[in-house]
């Protein structure tokens, strides 16, 4: 019996070290090698400190700043471990927050979104991605229409003229990739720090 189980034994081992240890090894060190920036997470540096990710998104609350989708991320309650609550851009909780068309929870929030973006600019319709998540909850972009609704309270809180922080977010604009994957979009971490840099 010994044997036949000694084959299915070294396989075993032998398989496991090759995709388990040997792969892993061979494909992070190629990526390592030949896309450096990315295989690091796309850390985003400012002053030599670590500030963010281009490919995970953070909560800005201040006027004078852009702001993300919404994010529908959650994270344990410090008061109890038992519950939940919002935790925004919790990249250790990635997930969209499943509520349907009929949840109270999301209708009360989409209608308190609305209310506060038509306060901020009521000329203008509202884009669709600054009132929903998307599915990861981390979405770092938003659309062009987004930044662009958002240019007046930005302006205004910064004390520049609206046409300069329109230039701002076209140069910050991504094209869809290879021209015809996906759509145009923003980085909104990047956009904050151009709308800095532009303000020194």
């Amino acid at each position: 019996m010994l044997r036949e189980i000694r084959p299915a034994i070294l396989i075993l081992l032998l398989l496991t070290a090759i995709t388990g240890v040997a792969y892993p090894l061979a494909i992070t060190g190629i990526a390592g090698a030949i896309f450096p920036k990315q295989a690091q997470g796309s850390l985003i540096e400012k002053d030599g400190k670590v500030i963010g990710s281009a490919l995970i998104g953070q909560e800005f609350k201040s006027d004078r700043y852009f702001h993300g989708r919404p994010s529908a991320t959650l994270g344990p309650d410090p008061a109890d471990s038992t519950k939940t609550v919002s935790t925004p851009y919790n990249a250790a909780n990635s997930g969209g927050s499943n509520l349907g068309p009929t949840s109270k929870a999301l209708n009360d929030r989409l209608t308190k979104d609305i209310e506060k973006l038509k306060a901020e600019n009521s000329s203008a319709a509202i884009p669709a991605d600054l009132v929903t998540t998307s599915a990861s909850g981390l979405d770092p972009d938003i659309s062009p229409d987004g930044a662009l609704f958002q240019v007046p309270r930005v302006a205004k809180a910064r004390n520049m003229t609206e046409d300069r922080v329109r230039q701002l977010v076209t140069e910050t604009t991504k094209d869809r990739l290879a021209g015809f994957l996906g759509e145009p979009r923003v980085n909104v971490l990047a956009l904050n720090l151009a709308l800095d840099a532009a303000s020194k």
